[in-house]
């Protein structure tokens, strides 16, 4: 069962900072809202995707770890003690409940089912609220990076053509490329979180198609010729996500936007780049739509 990628949970330690950098990069982000369980966001909502910037806002109330428990707060909270950058991917569900037991059966490191609400602002400023129920994965070959599923109980509240309209001419994610040594070693998992025909294996590299995009698995190496133009800070020893891809209606258009706005972007194979050091600790890819 391919499941489409829901959103990217992007790490950062100023939550007011990164809506401004990414309001200089020409996304419409959302008002900031509150989890219950400690941790602060604010979206960028795409065409069937997202982003969301996340901080620590209350660290008192970050619940532990616990057996067959996983805690989002916690394990955002020590991703950030050690760096700033995409921490999680997320998977679309219609039914947490069956792709968690699903990913039992498959022998996956899964946990007990969360559910959880938040309230969240409306474009004319009403306030509702919206509830969803995750699924985790986790692989302790992967300490950098976790995986779960979002089942949305209430998107009509969530989506709104207001939020998901942006200067950039941004659609979707439509690529998150991972680093890790020996990318073929992580076939297994992916085939069990996507499918088995979901999966190809070439040298160095590993790719994921999705429902709606695609996961890139790179060696070092190959990432690093990938993005050969970019100043690439040190990364973690073990498997992480170090950039994502976002299609836009108009690439000249969004350069231009992003030169206005003195964002240090870099034009390279029909893409725009940013760095890590810009973006938080990921790389930031614009594409035009039809280069995907």
């Amino acid at each position: 069962m391919k499941r489409g990628i829901d959103h990217l949970v992007l790490c950062v330690h100023d939550l007011d900072a990164a809506r401004q950098v990414y309001g200089r990069l020409g996304f419409n982000t959302t008002p900031p809202a509150v989890h219950p369980f400690g941790t602060g966001n604010s979206l960028v909502q795409l065409q069937g995707n997202f982003l969301e910037l996340l901080s620590v806002a209350e660290p008192g109330k970050i619940p532990p770890m616990a057996p067959g428990q996983f805690s989002f707060g916690a394990f955002n909270r020590d991703f950030l003690a050690r760096r700033q950058g995409m921490s999680m991917l997320v998977f679309q569900s219609d039914d947490a409940r069956r792709d968690q037991r699903e990913f039992a059966a498959k022998d996956l490191e899964t946990y007990a089912p969360f559910d959880f609400s938040r309230r969240a602002t409306l474009p004319d400023g009403s306030a509702v609220t919206v509830a969803f129920s995750l699924a985790f994965v986790t692989d302790p070959r992967m300490p950098e990076a976790a995986f779960f599923v979002c089942q949305q109980h209430a998107p009509e509240y969530f989506w709104k053509p207001d939020y998901q309209r942006h200067p950039n001419g941004a659609i979707a994610v439509s690529e998150v490329v991972m680093v890790a040594d020996d990318p073929a070693a992580f076939a297994g998992l992916f085939r069990k979180l996507q499918g088995p025909e979901s999966v190809a294996a070439a040298e160095g590299a590993l790719q994921v198609a999705t429902a709606l995009g695609r996961v890139t698995l790179l060696d070092p190496r190959r990432f690093a010729a990938r993005f050969r133009d970019l100043p690439v800070p040190r990364a973690p020893d073990t498997p992480h996500f170090a950039g994502y891809r976002v299609t836009v209606a108009d690439l000249a258009r969004t350069e231009a936007l992003l030169r206005q706005a003195a964002m240090p972007v870099r034009r390279e194979a029909g893409s725009l780049r940013i760095a890590p050091a810009d973006a938080f600790g990921v790389v930031l890819e614009f594409t035009a739509e039809k280069g995907v």
